[in-house]
């Protein structure tokens, strides 16, 4: 059932149905699956148990503006009981319960699943279209965080960031925005060009894969296409050094490299030379640079397309602003007060935030058109509103304002078509180093 249907359906059955909805796109049986293949089990029956909390988990992804109790009341999980409500206390302990892994589980089971059926719907030439890249999450500024995730130094080294930070790296399906992969680990002691190796056994045969200028190395662009058809697409480093070996059209060449000798020490499987496509790309900016690929026949992949297709590149980027102003709502930090709450609490994050983007896709679908035309804000306040059918039940008076006010949304919910040749420089709109760094309270000895 799609979002449309399922708020409009509520008209003949006012009653708060929510978790069965979420509940049609994530099977019970894959819930079971989780908690067998990593050990977890409900020993005896509690009032919150393990199965109940994996939706309360998704549910603090979810609605990021509610106290985790109030996400108990909101998805009505906890088993009914002459205790009543379920006490606050006994929250943090049902999560420690659960633990990371069947939550980890899920999401590459949901990721999997979802974004490879999406990534089939959008191909481009016969390719599904994924792209790399990273980013940063702040966590809670507790002592156990700030000593396992670290974070970046500030202020010539002298000082840390104001809260510790996870790395995190995507593979995401461009077209859909769908998270298909996701690793992340402390900040101060990986990279993310380390963890992006870990999700190359993520993609997909038959694909392309787009990155930035970061991944613009050897050994890591030969892991990618070791695979059948498995295709990358990048831009050139201002050091990158080549050899035309044959002109294939205007701005399109056919070039030879040479492996440097400090990649082959660490990997003396890598050729000594090898071949890529360079293609010239003029953004807006009238700057010249040079896109590589491994998209070598320029009738199968016309250069043109190619150059439009990198662009795509920022849907990436577009993606982390949705997870970040709109899933966590902008808020400074994820909640979670430990290292494995916060890693448990990112993987239901991501669960939630594909939840939202396969509905997204439905009303595409419906709409006739392209999943990144709907919004994602609005699409993310609707499937939250479908939460709030108990206070509609509790006033039947309110159901056919509600209603049209619902069906008011969905006609808002499709973008118009971006425009082209937009331009957005990156620049700093305030600089407040103006005002002095708090400094951190003594220790106790």
């Amino acid at each position: 059932m799609s979002l449309q249907s399922a708020l409009l359906a509520t008209a003949a059955e006012p009653r708060p149905e929510a978790l069965e909805r979420l509940q049609s796109r994530i099977p019970t049986e894959w819930i079971d699956a989780a908690l067998a293949a990593t050990g977890v089990a409900t020993m005896r029956r509690r009032r919150l148990p393990v199965e109940q909390a994996i939706w309360l988990v998704i549910g603090i992804g979810l609605f990021r503006d509610l106290a985790i109790e109030q996400v108990v009341d909101a998805l009505e999980i906890a088993l009914p009981g002459a205790g009543g409500a379920v006490a606050k206390s006994s929250i943090p302990a049902a999560r420690a319960r659960l633990g990371e892994a069947p939550i980890k589980w899920l999401f590459e089971r949901i990721a999997r699943h979802w974004s490879r059926a999406s990534a089939e719907r959008h191909r481009w030439r016969g390719l599904t279209v994924y792209g790399i890249d990273g980013s940063s999450l702040r966590t809670a500024d507790t002592a156990a965080n700030r000593e396992y995730f670290g974070g970046w130094p500030t202020g010539a080294g002298k000082a840390d960031s104001s809260n510790p930070l996870v790395r995190m790296v995507t593979l995401l399906v461009l077209r859909s925005h769908l998270v298909a992969a996701a690793r992340f680990a402390p900040y101060a002691t990986n990279s993310e060009l380390s963890l992006a190796r870990e999700l190359l056994d993520d993609i997909p045969n038959d694909s392309l894969t787009i990155f930035d200028a970061l991944y613009m190395s050897m050994s890591f662009l030969h892991a990618v296409a070791t695979a059948p058809n498995r295709h990358w697409l990048t831009k050139a480093k201002s050091t990158t050094k080549m050899k035309v070996v044959r002109t294939l059209g205007p701005g399109d060449d056919l070039v030879e490299m040479v492996t440097d000798d400090t990649a082959r020490k660490r990997d003396p499987s890598l050729p000594r030379t090898w071949r890529a496509r360079a293609i010239t790309y003029e953004p807006a900016t009238g700057k010249r640079r040079v896109l590589m690929t491994s998209l070598l026949d320029p009738k199968l992949y016309p250069a043109d397309e190619i150059r439009d297709l990198y662009h795509e590149r920022w849907e990436l980027e577009l993606a982390y602003d949705e997870l970040k102003t709109e899933v966590l709502d902008a808020e400074v930090a994820l909640r979670s007060k430990t290292p494995s709450a916060a890693r448990q609490e990112l993987w239901g994050v991501l669960i939630a935030f594909n939840l939202v983007r396969l509905e997204m896709e439905h009303v595409a679908k419906e709409a006739k058109v392209t999943p990144t035309r709907v919004s994602f804000a609005a699409s993310l306040v609707m499937v939250r509103a479908q939460f709030d059918w108990s206070a509609i039940a509790r006033s039947p008076g309110a159901i056919p304002r509600q209603l049209a006010s619902l069906r008011g949304r969905l006609k808002r919910l499709i973008l118009p078509p971006r425009r082209a040749h937009r331009r957005y420089p990156r620049e700093i709109k305030n600089d407040y180093r103006r005002y002095p760094r708090k400094k951190a309270a003594p220790t106790a000895k």
